[in-house]
């Protein structure tokens, strides 16, 4: 399937999905943390380097607080650089060409950091996956404008990445990983339940999740009502993140703690959408 002159709804669904990774990116780095101690304090790593190229010791390097604040600075300055791709992305057809780049940097830069949350989860393979939708997608809109086409090869490419996303976050689900207790907290928050139902809910949206992965490449007629499932769990689970942690009795920290999760999450329920919108208006065959 080769879907030339895609409508207007389409590419900017791509735009605003591409964008979204780098703005709550952007957020997180600019006001919030971002792994990177994992590889930069890791000793085993960095001592003998550090005690090469510095005249500090390991232990002079980790208690030095302007170390720290140099690596404070150098995520804020990380985090000012994911705006311009953001920018880039919503704007993308405006931009000069150069500015491809840039973008490119940004993608390199979400597998770097889904690489240190890897690290940072024991080297639980499942963890760096779950990013792909995330890491991903830019690059799916710069290779969608380069033809302006969404040839078989970037439409099979946008399949597996949600492939992986949701079969990592349903290994987490039903427990084959540790399943994160946010999880468990925000489906009783958001639902109303125990803890047994939530963790019985879980257990059965990662089967689901599975569902997804597989059903998403069978034939066109049973393959978009699976990619409509998965973009409208892909959006619920990203709007959970904010729902399921807001405290009225403290919006804007609420907003200001949780809202950049949802933000950078929303590839995983606007790719799906813009396959299920594909898939569904595509002309059929004489």
């Amino acid at each position: 399937m080769k879907i030339q002159s895609s409508p207007f709804i389409v590419q900017n669904l791509l735009k605003l999905a591409a964008a979204s990774v780098f703005l709550g990116r952007a957020y997180q780095h600019i006001f919030w943390d971002a792994p990177y101690t994992e590889f930069l304090w890791d000793g085993k790593l960095m001592a003998p380097v550090i005690e090469t190229i510095t005249p500090w010791t390991w232990h002079e390097y980790v208690t030095n607080l302007a170390v720290d604040a140099t690596i404070q600075k150098w995520m804020v300055a990380i985090g000012l650089f994911y705006l311009v791709c953001a920018f880039a992305c919503l704007f993308y057809e405006k931009m000069p060409r150069w500015m491809r780049w840039p973008i490119w940097l940004g993608v390199a830069g979400q597998v770097v950091l889904a690489l240190l949350y890897m690290k940072e989860f024991f080297f639980h393979v499942g963890q760096f996956f779950e990013y792909t939708l995330q890491f991903c997608t830019p690059a799916f809109l710069i290779i969608y404008f380069k033809k302006r086409e969404f040839s078989p090869r970037l439409i099979f490419a946008m399949k597996l990445a949600t492939a992986l996303t949701f079969t990592c976050h349903g290994l987490y689900a039903i427990g084959y990983y540790p399943r994160p207790g946010v999880f468990t907290s925000m489906t009783m928050r958001i639902l109303g339940c125990s803890e047994s139902f939530a963790i019985n809910f879980l257990t059965v949206a990662g089967w689901l999740d599975f569902a997804v992965a597989l059903g998403i490449f069978l034939p066109n007629k049973w393959a978009k009502w699976f990619l409509l499932y998965a973009a409208i769990w892909g959006l619920l689970t990203s709007l959970a993140r904010t729902v399921g942690n807001f405290y009225w009795e403290l919006p804007l920290q609420s907003l200001h703690e949780w809202a950049y999760h949802t933000i950078y999450r929303l590839p995983h329920g606007l790719i799906p959408l813009i396959l299920w919108y594909l898939i569904t208006t595509k002309p059929k065959d004489p």
